[in-house]
């Protein structure tokens, strides 16, 4: 059992479940979208969860972004990440790459390995911020601090659990923790109040949610808490582990709108960053014309 709550916390339930069907994006590609434009509002500050593999003949060639940070996090294999001011850098399994787009990125991704298996989480940036520098940073999976008791184990990629604070920084608040719970165990997270918060489950299908009598729900799901301070999960399974992200964020309660690689607060500033990238200016100059 892990514990990381006082007895006078507010249990969060679980209020939806979406499951992220599996489709196939042309020939070589498959993506399971857990979080779509249909769920943005209801998961303020979160825009966007992909779970994505793809053939060495796949990939995302040179492509813009502004508005928004990503986080790619390899569960296996590796991807090939570079832009064209000379940034390059292998996401191996267990390596995240937190990127703020900000005015705007170019980049390419494609895979390193035949065998790959990855998920991307977009997180919205407040208006304030929708325009600053972009920048990386990427933690090696050896680098990510990881605390495991009584059949519990965490990898604290930002905010903190069981003691452990993760190093990043992060523009928008946010928590993103990778749980493994061997079967019969269980685990409570603080989470604070004013968050949204959602699970995403990587692997088993006896992960309880929320309320000890609530129904498993099996892998692939997005599941969506209420109102509390606190989640409490349980694998019923008596031999398989149940592995999930428990992921967190501070709402931003401005207008979203998405477009393609751009998160923006209106319409107009959509077609400002597609002009913007189709002339190579404000922040997209190294783009290809």
């Amino acid at each position: 059992m892990s514990v990381s709550f006082d007895n006078n916390s507010v249990p969060r339930l679980v209020i939806k479940k979406i499951l992220a069907k599996l489709d196939k994006d042309g020939d070589s590609s498959l993506v399971r979208n857990g979080i779509t434009e249909i769920d943005q509002k209801l998961l303020d500050p979160f825009v966007l969860l992909v779970e994505f593999s793809f053939s060495l003949s796949a990939g995302f060639p040179d492509h813009p972004h502004r508005g928004f940070e990503s986080v790619t996090y390899m569960l296996q294999g590796g991807i090939i990440h570079k832009d064209p001011k000379g940034h390059r850098g292998i996401i191996q399994a267990g390596d995240v790459q937190w990127m703020t787009a900000g005015r705007g990125i170019i980049h390419s991704e494609f895979p390193e390995e035949e065998v790959n298996n990855g998920l991307q989480l977009w997180i919205n940036l407040p208006s304030a911020e929708k325009m600053i520098e972009p920048k990386y940073k990427e933690l090696l999976s050896l680098d990510i601090p990881r605390a495991e008791a009584n059949g519990v184990e965490v990898k604290v990629i930002a905010g903190d659990s069981m003691g452990i604070q993760a190093p990043v920084y992060t523009r928008t608040p946010t928590m993103f923790l990778d749980f493994t719970l061997k079967p019969g165990s269980q685990t409570h997270q603080n989470v604070p109040e004013s968050w949204t918060t959602f699970a995403y489950i990587i692997e088993g299908d006896e992960g309880v949610f929320g309320s000890l009598n609530s129904s498993a729900t099996p892998a692939h799901h997005v599941v969506v808490f209420g109102p509390g301070d606190s989640v409490s999960v349980w694998n019923k399974s008596t031999f398989r582990s149940l592995r999930f992200l428990l992921i967190a964020g501070e709402p931003i309660g401005e207008p979203v709108i998405q477009s393609g690689p751009f998160v923006m607060n209106s319409q107009a500033e959509i077609d400002m960053a597609f002009d913007d990238y189709q002339n190579a200016k404000n922040g997209f100059e190294m783009a290809k014309c």
